[in-house]
């Protein structure tokens, strides 16, 4: 039995976790949602045919997917996206470490810091190719 086969049920699992954690995201600030499609769209190649088929073909995230695996590439908007809603997060970890008397310097800094290196990283991955 070939190793795919085998963990297939493992892979499908991740799928359809990732799945639900990228959803959850849409709804949970700080949660992010892209990252956990592309894992569930990743993991779904390997265990689930059927919801890689659906997620590649979905209106909203097939073409973030097909941009990602054909060239390792974000839209401008999704980096756009993805900066704002980290510095909102980020300005409410600050505003709580200042309103929260126990609260420690560095568990703002670290999600913070965190939160810099993605940006920087997503703001050096290549734009997808015009349409």
């Amino acid at each position: 039995m070939s190793r795919r086969v085998r963990f297939r049920w493992a892979w499908w699992v991740l799928a359809y976790a990732s799945l639900g954690l990228g959803l959850v995201g849409v709804f949970v600030p700080g949660l992010p949602t892209t990252v956990f499609v592309l894992i569930a769209a990743w993991a779904a190649a390997r265990g689930s045919d059927r919801l890689h088929h659906w997620l590649l073909t979905h209106p909203r995230f097939g073409p973030s997917i097909r941009d990602w695996q054909a060239h390792g590439a974000v839209s401008r908007r999704a980096k756009w996206l993805a900066t704002s809603a980290m510095t909102v997060c980020a300005a409410v970890l600050l505003g709580l470490m200042l309103w929260i008397p126990a609260h420690r310097w560095w568990m703002t800094a670290l999600p913070v810091v965190c939160m810099v290196a993605v940006a920087t990283w997503l703001w050096f991955r290549p734009e997808p190719p015009p349409r």
